[in-house]
């Protein structure tokens, strides 16, 4: 089904991504685009309906001031301008805040009734378009995709499933820093469930041989992901007539490296570094989708709440969780302390409330008494924050008897701790993750 499309052109405004969620949450398919884009460009665009231009002709990028062509104002769209008062058309209004139901209201009228925009864009004509656009893609050859568990692999794999069945090979790297159960659920829900053909690799002890002694959170880090490559490669080459990669590339992947207004933050690939002679055409299915719509497209696909709604994690996982130099037993305290506390807060209705929450171990130990003895242990940290845009963190207030419960719970069910702290600090001037 073809979508009708609101264009957002990028003049530098932090609010641009805001703005096209707030218009998908009506119903109405939105991208960004450069701010240069020509009426030639704009015209070859699918089923465009209407232009809303964001930011005023006082953004400065590079040191340049940039605006928008003034061929786009004959180009015979409706055009909408937010915060830019010199813009030559009839509707404007103040530059938007982030606040996402104040902007559906604001762009409402424009989007139905100026523009005659239909509200077509949901899941259910997502997935179904994907599937028709897969198969032709793929045809009668065979996909690979790195399946972590994680919401953007999980989603994409059951997609590619299905649309192609078991022409998509997926393969589950254990590299010994996941979190409790979440390997088992992998193989359990893709492998035994869904049938898909699932390649797992265990790779624990490869994985903790090349991280003895490694203590900075950055070689940590360099040695997870350099280390995930070479065995999904050495995966790779052992399968014949493999000619797809899939990716769980997301919409917001591309606003960020793909704007000419908007500075390069990060580069994309979840299994980049491949060498050159083991390239594939890219597969990716998601790459039109926000954050929460890929969690809306897990839930149209069928899968698991727990999978779909999956706590954020860090691509070298309790790597960075476990400070400092990893060791097994602290690695298995932080996993089984970070068990606790997820069970305990879904308990209590936290999970749906909180943004984030884990524990982490540090490298040094705490006097306590167990069994009416002196011990030397490990103490636990426990964090939990809410965000909006991972820039800033605030502190989630816990109830008292659900941190006493929590505690009493890992004191006693994690032989090697003996105390345990709640972290306090917002973001700025912490960082949400300690590592």
């Amino acid at each position: 089904m073809k979508q009708d499309m609101i264009v957002i052109l990028d003049l530098g405004s932090h609010e641009n991504t805001v703005l096209a969620r707030a218009i998908r949450a009506l119903g109405v398919y939105s991208e960004i685009y450069p701010h240069d884009i020509t009426a030639a460009e704009l015209k070859a665009l699918p089923n465009v309906k209407g232009i809303i231009i964001n930011g005023g002709p006082n953004n400065v990028v590079d040191g340049v001031s940039i605006d928008v062509l003034p061929e786009i104002y004959e180009a015979g769209f409706p055009v909408m301008a937010a915060g830019h008062d010199k813009a030559l058309c009839e509707v404007k209004l103040p530059q938007f805040t982030d606040d996402v139901e104040a902007i559906k209201e604001a762009v409402k009228s424009f989007v139905f009734d100026t523009c005659k925009a239909e509200a077509n864009w949901n899941m259910t004509n997502f997935v179904n378009d994907q599937v028709e656009l897969i198969r032709r893609q793929v045809g009668d050859r065979k996909v690979l995709l790195a399946l972590s568990g994680g919401v953007d692999s999980s989603v994409v794999a059951a997609l590619l499933l299905k649309a192609i069945g078991d022409k998509l090979v997926c393969v589950h790297v254990n590299h010994g820093l996941m979190r409790k159960g979440e390997s088992e659920a992998v193989v359990e829900i893709f492998g035994k469930e869904l049938k898909a053909n699932l390649i797992y690799v265990d790779a624990t002890d490869r994985f903790l041989s090349k991280l003895e002694n490694v203590a900075d959170p950055e070689e940590k880090r360099k040695i997870i992901g350099g280390e995930f490559i070479r065995v999904f490669e050495e995966e790779a080459r052992k399968l014949d007539g493999i000619d797809f990669l899939g990716q769980g590339t997301i919409y917001p992947d591309i606003v960020e490296s793909g704007t000419k207004t908007a500075k390069m933050v990060k580069s994309h690939h979840n299994v980049g570094g491949l060498p050159e002679d083991l390239q594939f055409e890219l597969v990716e299915p998601l790459r039109q989708l926000f954050k929460d719509e890929v969690r809306a497209c897990g839930v149209e696909l069928g899968l698991p709440y727990e999978m779909v709604y999956r706590q954020p994690f860090p691509g070298p996982g309790l790597g960075v969780r476990c400070l400092g130099a990893i060791t097994r037993d602290r690695l298995e305290a932080v996993r089984e302390s970070d068990a606790i506390l997820r069970e305990e807060f879904q308990l209590a209705g936290l999970d749906k409330k909180v943004w984030q929450y884990f524990t982490v171990v540090p490298d040094f130990k705490s006097v306590g008494v167990r069994d009416n003895a002196r011990s030397f242990d490990w103490p636990v940290i426990i964090r939990a924050v809410n965000t909006v845009d991972a820039m800033t963190a605030t502190i989630e207030p816990v109830d008292w008897p659900i941190l006493m419960k929590i505690t009493d719970r890992i004191l006693k069910e994690v032989k090697t701790v003996n105390r345990v702290c709640y972290d306090m600090s917002p973001k700025p001037n912490a960082t949400i993750e300690w590592e």
